[in-house]
This record gives C-alpha cells, sequence and structure tokens, in this order.
C-alpha cells in the first residue's frame, strides 16, 4: 500500500510538472524539462512514501472501527445511513459537474466532495433515525394555534397562558383583529364592551404571556364568513383552533381540523358530581318541564331539580341523579333528598 502511494504521488508530480511546462512553453523533450519532471515525481513519490505508512495505519484502524459500528447497526438504522449517503453522494454529484471542470485539482475536489457529502447524508441521517413524520407534524401543529374571537373575548385565555398550560405559538389572522375592531366601534353598549375587552386581553396576552402571540396576514375573501376563513387558515397552516364556540367546535372537528376548547379545559377542571352526592342549591328559575326547578352551583353549573319549583328562590338539599357534561357545558340532574324536605330561606 505505501509502494502504491508512492506510485501515485510519482505519477501527480510528472503530471503536474509537465502541465507547468506546458503552460510556460518549455520543450518537454529537453534535458531540463525532463530534469524537472523526473525531479517533481520523485520529490511526490518520496513525499507520499513518506506519509503512505501513517495513511495506511489509519486506514487500517478506521477500517476496523467501521466494521464494528457495522455490526451493531440494525438493519432499519442501516437502511436510514444508506439512505442518508445516497442523499449526500446526489449532492456531491451535482456539484461534481463544475467542479470537474477544473483542470488538475477537478478529481481530488470531485472525490473529497463525494466523501464530504456522503459522511454528512449519513450523520444527518443518523440524528434523526428516532423522529416519526407523523408524530412531528401532529407535535408542529399543535405547537401552532389560531386564536377565536369568542375566546379572546372570554379572557380565560390570559390567565391559561400566563400559568404554562399552553406551549408553543398563539396566532390571531388579521380578520379575527378587524372583528375585534368592529366590535368595539359597535353603537351597541354591550357589544362595544365586548370588542373592548377583546382588544385588552389580546393586548395583555402580547405583553405578559409566556408564549409568543403573532398577528398573521391573510390574503381571504373578506366577503367569507369568519368562522370559515378561520378554518381554512388552520387547515392551510396545519394548526389548531382555540376557541369556546360550540358550533364552531362541532363544524371544525367534521372537518378533520383540531380543536382546543376552553369550555372543556373548564369542565374537565370542575369537581365531579357522581350519582348520589348530596349538595345545597338555591332554585332560582322554572326548568322546562312541569315542576323543574332550576340552580346553579358557585361555578356556573346548572343543576336541575324535579319538582322543585314550588321551592324557587329558596335553598334545598337535593341528591344527584345523572350528570351530563358537553362542550356547552355540564349540567346535573337531581332529585330532594327526602320527601319529608322543607325548604331553606
Amino acid at each position: 500500500m505505501k509502494y502504491a502511494f508512492a506510485i501515485v504521488g510519482a505519477m501527480t508530480g510528472f503530471t503536474l510538472a509537465r502541465f507547468v511546462l506546458k503552460s510556460a512553453g518549455m520543450n518537454l523533450m529537453s534535458f531540463t524539462g525532463i530534469g524537472i519532471m523526473v525531479a517533481a515525481a520523485v520529490a511526490f513519490g518520496l513525499l507520499m512514501l513518506l506519509f503512505g505508512g501513517k495513511v495506511v495505519s489509519f486506514a487500517a484502524v478506521s477500517v476496523e472501527k467501521i466494521e464494528k459500528f457495522l455490526q451493531l447497526l440494525t438493519l432499519y438504522e442501516l437502511m436510514v445511513c444508506v439512505a442518508g449517503l445516497i442523499a449526500g453522494l446526489i449532492v456531491a454529484n451535482l456539484l461534481s459537474i463544475a467542479l470537474m471542470r477544473i483542470q488538475i485539482i477537478g478529481i481530488p475536489l470531485t472525490i473529497i466532495a463525494n466523501i464530504l457529502f456522503g459522511s454528512c447524508g449519513v450523520f444527518l441521517a443518523m440524528s434523526k433515525k428516532h423522529e416519526n413524520i407523523i408524530e412531528d407534524r401532529k407535535r408542529r401543529s399543535h405547537n401552532c394555534k389560531v386564536l377565536d374571537t369568542s375566546v379572546i373575548i372570554d379572557g380565560r385565555i390570559l390567565d391559561i397562558c400566563r400559568v404554562g398550560f399552553l406551549e408553543g405559538e398563539l396566532v390571531v389572522p388579521d380578520f379575527v383583529l378587524e372583528e375585534l375592531r368592529h366590535l368595539a366601534d359597535s353603537r351597541d353598549d354591550i357589544t362595544r364592551a365586548k370588542g373592548r375587552r377583546g382588544l385588552d386581553v389580546l393586548e395583555n396576552l402580547k405583553q405578559n404571556a409566556t408564549i409568543p402571540v403573532k398577528i398573521s396576514k391573510t390574503k381571504f375573501d373578506p366577503a367569507v364568513e369568519v368562522d370559515e376563513r378561520l378554518m381554512q387558515y388552520a387547515k392551510e397552516e396545519n394548526a389548531c383552533i382555540i376557541t369556546n364556540d360550540y358550533n364552531l367546535n362541532k363544524v371544525a372537528s367534521i372537518n378533520g381540523i383540531s380543536i382546543l376548547n376552553v369550555n372543556d379545559l373548564s369542565n374537565a377542571l370542575k369537581p365531579l358530581a357522581v350519582s348520589g352526592e348530596e349538595m345545597t342549591v338555591k332554585i332560582v328559575r322554572e326548568g322546562k318541564e312541569n315542576g323543574q326547578g332550576i340552580g346553579y352551583l358557585e361555578d356556573g353549573t346548572m343543576v336541575v331539580v324535579e319538582g322543585a319549583l314550588k321551592f324557587k328562590g329558596s335553598e334545598i338539599d337535593v341528591v344527584v341523579t345523572s350528570v351530563l357534561q358537553t362542550s356547552a357545558g355540564r349540567m346535573i340532574f337531581a332529585r330532594f333528598k327526602s320527601a319529608g324536605l322543607s325548604a331553606v330561606k
């Protein structure tokens, strides 16, 4: 191997000297020309012979390490390496089209480029071997969250962000911001108050939230309904929508769009009432069915009590019979604790 390196070095020195002499216009067959070419060949040959032993030793050690590495590779990892190597060699060969046109050093540069890009391809492929494309896509989609107008006005999103229950980036499309502005300019006092509250919440989000908030410019048709544009934007960006709108929640789910409903989160955090549990509730109004009384817990949960209309305005002890939980809220159905129970003011 050392002598092979020496021969290659001699041939390289001879070729290089010949090219230089030819470029300088000297006679290659003269005594001086032949002497220079022979001297260059000998010099390069000795140089390669000197370093040949080190190169061979290094190559032997490297081959041994590569052999051990390949023995430890699984079939999947081997396929990943091959894919990375192929990708790197494709890039290197595209570059070699230009490199080959460089005289003398074109071929060495091409070889170096193939080794460099092939190695980089294998390294990058191995560094990404544990990643799953589908799971990574889902992760990216959940990192981008689009805010609906209703959830901004609701305001609870600000507290959710402050306590760190969300991660990624919050996106507010420009048409949602425009809708908030229209609401804030409304002549109706209630509507105007909602719009201004939404703008205040959005400003606090940008200033105080622990996650970034971005206003995104879009090119959707203004004549299209805001909810429709919101779903179209979420599809294009592969993002999920944060809302508390029950109807938007259902329509988006049907269209395969990921939804984070603030009401669902709120319901999940409420203390769960189970059948047979006793509680005290104040009857405040009449229910839909004959004789039903409606009351509310401190957290706003509606309690429907059979035959409790006659106790309107009073607090009574009831026993839970069933619980209905949906994205629109939670409802508790109950009955009197005992037949002889009396109301307490």
